[in-house]
């Protein structure tokens, strides 16, 4: 038997809509695979009760699918689903690189980024790599269709996570079809910005880098109190706040001493609005950590 911990992560970070990830250092799935006639799958953990156990509907069925590796595979869900951190990506990168394992497939880590995408496929529909990405590989990613660039990077960061939720389709069923030559201008610099502050291990750079005016303005109506949590993250500190991935997470990037009180006001606006939430502390991260039982 192999474990897995894979970790939550954040996606589009603003202007890399479909293309930009990070990993998280906390929160994380923990998933363990043993070889096996045909695959099994149990859930525990946050949310299990809404993940089907059927590898014809779960993400992990189809990574082993994929790669020829039947197996029982039991999922800890450490990510809540619907909470823009990840949560079917972890457990897809985790398989993918449990099973990989198992089965000596001698496959790298770049390589079982689109075998997990495909798992992907079926929370959102299309097979994304701008989760599963940074969840094998860790750090910060940049997913397109000619593969994945990754960067090392410990940027502070505080996910706050409400106890309501968004769907990855309804999500992407707001994105819209066309924008102006401002704003995508307005975008590519931005993610230029965000790029180079990653490099640079630079907080200030990372979230000037996080506006985007074509995607994220129609995402934050799908979360109640967006707009009062990001302004109170801004006050006391925050550097950029977005959505994370489909929402409703949102994500604050700062520096490390503005981490406890960026989380508190993050928490209060939700209140505020009659929404109960919890805040991560914590840093852009590795990616998926195996161990041999």
């Amino acid at each position: 038997m192999l474990t897995v911990r894979a970790p939550a992560t954040s996606a589009n970070l603003g202007s890399g809509f479909d293309v930009f990830g990070v990993a998280l250092g906390t929160p994380a799935d923990v998933v363990r695979v043993e070889r096996a006639p045909e695959t099994r799958i149990t859930v525990t953990g946050a949310g299990s009760q809404y993940i089907p156990e059927d590898p014809e509907q779960n993400t992990v069925g189809a990574v082993a699918d994929a790669l020829d590796a039947p197996a029982h595979i039991k999922i800890d869900k450490g990510i809540r689903p619907s909470s823009g951190l990840g949560s079917s990506a972890a457990s897809a990168a985790a398989a993918a690189v449990g099973l990989n394992a198992l089965y000596d497939r001698g496959l790298s880590r770049e390589e079982l980024v689109p075998i997990a995408a495909e798992g992907e496929a079926l929370v959102s529909g299309e097979a994304h790599a701008d989760n599963v990405a940074p969840s094998i590989l860790g750090g910060f990613t940049v997913a397109t269709d000619d593969g994945v660039t990754q960067v090392d990077t410990s940027i502070p960061v505080v996910a706050c996570l409400p106890e309501t939720t968004v769907s990855t389709r309804d999500a992407r069923e707001v994105v819209p079809d066309s924008a102006t030559l401002e704003d995508v201008v307005d975008t590519v610099g931005s993610a230029a910005t965000l790029t180079v502050g990653m490099t640079r291990n630079d907080p200030e750079l990372v979230g000037r880098g996080m506006e985007d005016a074509i995607v994220t303005p129609e995402r934050t109506a799908l979360i109640d109190g967006y707009d009062r949590v990001r302004e109170a993250a801004l006050e006391v500190g925050a550097t950029g706040v977005t959505v994370s991935g489909a929402g409703p997470g949102v994500l604050a990037v700062c520096h490390d001493d503005d981490q406890r009180e960026i989380a508190g006001a993050m928490i209060d606006a939700f209140d505020d609005v009659g929404i109960e939430s919890r805040a991560y502390q914590t840093h852009v991260g590795d990616g998926a950590q195996l161990f041999r039982d």
